[in-house]
């Protein structure tokens, strides 16, 4: 082994520009700093931490894919180790929840919000597999929450005007549904009964002709509520506090409350996959990214590194769409998720 020594493992195995991945190693001579590098691809990453048995480094922009990762001491490198970084599909973007397959032909739609009452020309965006972004609509004030209902009919909610939008095949957005508060996160449970997450504390019930009632009440949130159905048919909910620990809630189709999972820092976005593991958009024991929670409420751990990120998706092809406040990436994680969140 040289002075460069060996990468014994990259955690998380996904990242996305900006992220920050910890790298184990041994034997790694870092005597003199200024002679050490980490490089992804052929590009240096910042170093943030340097230990001969751990790095710690963010990752740069790179084209995606799959990339090796070297530590350099002086002129010797160590034999490579490998991530998967995202591919950006597109930017200057503002979501500010999860993005939205299309069940019909795959299609991935994601907003731009806009700053509260914000008048912005084009609000709700198109990107096709191939990556081709289009306008697709801009009748929608500050667009929120996206979801595809069981007959695969799209819903957006507008946090303004505490309304769900229906979008037509023409694209033209057609109020559906009125007064539910700042309306933030929407999902559909098993049955195909629309729940939508008002960010002042109340998550309420939309039948399919747009009447709305109250099911149940929860802390007011700062940002949004964000919502997801579990594979028991229970709600999840993440609603970023003030605080730095805080709680996925369950609530289960009676409608009583429970703690799921506790010690995120700024929860958002929800997405299961088809084993029941829980994806969001988090920070866990200070790393960012998207964290992953066992369907036992008790393991979680990091799985993609990143920042500022809103939301994600899964597509029926296993690719992970995540959203951070100004951009959309690709990742081939081959997670096939469900449909129940938004």
């Amino acid at each position: 082994m040289g002075s460069a020594g060996k990468i014994v493992a990259v955690d998380p195995p996904y990242a996305i520009a900006g992220g920050e991945i910890l790298i184990d190693c041994a034997g790694f001579d870092t005597r003199e700093p200024s002679k050490c590098a980490v490089l992804i691809g052929d590009t240096p990453a910042q170093i943030v931490a340097l230990g001969p048995r751990r790095v710690l480094a963010i990752v740069p922009e790179t084209k995606g894919g799959r990339a090796p990762v070297t530590l350099w001491s002086g002129d010797e490198a160590s034999e490579p180790a490998y991530i998967t970084v995202a591919r950006k599909l597109a930017g200057d973007l503002h979501p500010v929840s999860n993005p939205a397959f299309d069940p019909d032909d795959g299609a991935l739609f994601v907003t731009r919000s806009g700053s509260r009452g914000e008048e912005l020309p084009v609000t709700l965006f198109r990107i096709d597999i191939s990556g081709d972004v289009s306008e697709y609509s801009g009748d929608i004030a500050n667009p929120t929450g996206i979801a595809f209902g069981p007959d695969g009919q799209m819903f957006v909610t507008s946090r303004l005007e505490g309304t769900v939008y229906k979008i037509t095949p023409f694209k033209e957005a057609v109020s559906f549904s009125r007064n539910l508060g700042v309306a933030t996160g929407i999902a559909f449970n098993s049955d195909g009964l629309m729940h939508i997450g008002d960010r002042t504390g109340t998550i309420f019930k939309v039948n399919g002709i747009g009447e709305e009632r109250a099911w149940t009440q929860l802390e007011p949130s700062v940002s949004a509520f964000h919502l997801a159905f579990g594979p028991d048919d229970s709600l999840y909910v993440a609603g970023p506090t003030v605080t730095s620990f805080d709680s996925i809630w369950r609530i289960n189709p009676d409608g009583d409350i429970d703690q799921f999972y506790k010690g995120l820092g700024r929860p958002q976005g929800l997405a299961f996959d088809r084993d029941g593991n829980l994806y969001v958009a988090a920070a866990l024991r200070g790393r960012r990214g998207i964290v992953r929670i066992a369907p036992d409420g008790v393991d979680a751990k990091l799985v993609v590194a990143g920042v500022n990120l809103i939301g994600l998706a899964f597509s029926a092809a296993g690719e992970m769409a995540v959203v951070s406040i100004d951009s959309v990436y690709s990742l081939p994680t081959q997670i096939k998720g469900t449909l129940l969140g938004g």
